[in-house]
């Protein structure tokens, strides 16, 4: 089965060069283009594309409010934001109105068949020139600092403050002693604490541990 494609950019020439790289692949199927947000809306609830490939500035209606449209209309449609703008500002609202990734106009030509072929399978996808951006922006946002942590980083650390030792915790949750040492060295590094001391204080602090 090819990805179908809708493409939304109001620039003419813009869209012709994203459709001439996305329908050379023979996995994918540019099944329709939009000139503004609106069109795009109506597009996506008639064609039920598999992934939108959504400029975020455009006129009538932006990117940003026409993906929320779409995730009512067409709710298998998976957005993906294409845009000129590297302000995590933009990254961090068009993510919550439900594009699952993000790629920067001047990405490499391989990095946006990448990100067609990610989102389309449902995963994210951020242009590294943004991702920095994004994550700095999300601690500066974030008030519980626990989410910071993936849920397999709160195991680690639930399993650290309870007193098991990183091989223990590889036994517990099937994995490798490597693993465990690096999801510890990541928990430690996002909350910023430097000993396993400081580790259980924070447990018990958000009440990870009785």
């Amino acid at each position: 089965m090819k990805i179908r494609i809708l493409l939304a950019d109001d620039h003419a020439v813009v869209r012709k060069g994203f459709q001439f790289i996305l329908a050379a692949q023979p996995d994918f199927e540019v099944v329709g283009e939009a000139a503004n947000g609106q069109e795009a809306v109506d597009l996506a609830k008639f064609l039920q594309p598999d992934v939108v490939v959504m400029d975020v500035s455009m006129p009538e209606l932006n990117g940003i409010e026409a993906t929320r449209r779409i995730s009512e209309v067409s709710p298998k449609a998976r957005v993906l934001a294409l845009s000129m703008h590297r302000d995590s500002v933009y990254v961090r609202e068009i993510l919550r109105a439900g594009a699952r990734g993000y790629i920067l106009k001047d990405a490499q030509e391989i990095d946006l068949l990448s990100a067609v072929r990610s989102v389309s399978k449902g995963e994210g996808y951020l242009s590294p020139a943004v991702s920095d951006a994004v994550l700095n922006d999300y601690r500066k946002h974030v008030t519980d600092p626990v989410d910071l942590l993936t849920t397999r980083e709160r195991e680690v650390l639930q399993h650290i403050a309870e007193g098991k030792t990183n091989k223990e915790i590889a036994v517990v949750l099937g994995l490798s002693v490597y693993t465990v040492e690096a999801h510890r060295g990541r928990v430690m590094e996002k909350l910023n604490l430097h000993s396993t001391g400081e580790l259980v204080r924070f447990a018990l602090r958000n009440r990870l541990i009785d």
